[in-house]
């Protein structure tokens, strides 16, 4: 078994649940009964937001395992860059909104607690549509 191959390969299984905790914590805090949403949705965003640090940690890692086994980053360009730019864009703005809603949910109307989790959702959304194009164009 080559080790690099073993290496791409766990830190595929992180980023994959990374992809399952942002997509299920943004539809589970989208969808929970509004009569429970203090700590169902406290716990959707905490699935939020460690999926996304999970993401971002795997996304890196991805290149980090690249760049010790060829001694370059992967070579990607037009649409996988773009994509790969989509994907760090959401990562940033779920890790930052995700933290958000922990730290001021409290503060916040009913309508902008479910502005909050849809654009979570799209966010997932588009990161896992941006990840087929990254895949599929490198």
């Amino acid at each position: 078994m080559d080790a690099q191959d073993l290496a791409y390969a766990l830190n595929q299984v992180v980023h994959n649940f990374g992809a399952v905790s942002v997509t299920a914590g943004a539809a589970g805090g989208r969808w929970a009964a509004w009569s429970v949403a203090g700590p169902v949705h406290r716990r959707m965003a905490w699935l939020a937001l460690v999926g996304w640090v999970a993401q971002s940690a795997s996304g890196a890692g991805f290149g980090v395992i690249s760049y010790a086994g060829y001694g370059q980053l992967p070579d990607i360009h037009g649409i996988a860059l773009a994509a790969l730019s989509l994907k760090i864009a959401c990562a940033a703005f779920g890790f930052g909104l995700s933290a958000l809603y922990l730290a001021r949910e409290g503060n916040w109307s009913q309508t902008q607690r479910q502005g909050a989790w849809t654009a979570l959702l799209v966010c997932a959304a588009v990161a896992l549509a941006a990840a087929a194009f990254l895949r599929w164009f490198s």
